[in-house]
């Protein structure tokens, strides 16, 4: 997504700063000092906020340690079923990466891609 995509979204340093004061909490890689993933997730709505790792990371296992922190996280909170949103082309590394951690498709809604997870499926 470019910067203004996820402006029209909602989704600015500023609003990102104010949500990590409240209800989205986040975890970083770092690789010799240099952020190489992250992921974050909102514990008020049981969303994957986020999940990225930079191209060249990508196989390493990152997503997959990343996914889980939130997942294991918003769990504690008390989370019963967990949401994220996707592209609908289910050929993209991220559709994949998703059902391999146990997310199953819930609905297609305004060329978005619902996929959910539950505390029964962990």
């Amino acid at each position: 997504m470019t910067r203004e995509q996820r402006a029209a979204l909602g989704i600015t340093e500023k609003t990102v700063k104010e949500r990590l004061r409240g209800s989205l909490k986040g975890w970083l890689c770092e690789v010799d000092d240099q952020v190489v993933g992250f992921a974050m997730g909102d514990r008020a709505t049981g969303e994957m906020w986020v999940s990225a790792v930079l191209p060249e990371y990508v196989g390493k296992g990152i997503g997959s340690i990343l996914l889980i922190a939130v997942e294991t996280w918003l769990f504690e909170c008390a989370c019963t079923e967990l949401w994220v949103t996707t592209d609908i082309d289910t050929s993209l590394k991220a559709y994949s990466f998703y059902r391999q951690h146990g997310w199953v498709d819930a609905r297609i809604e305004n060329g978005m891609r619902y996929m959910a997870k539950t505390a029964k499926s962990v």
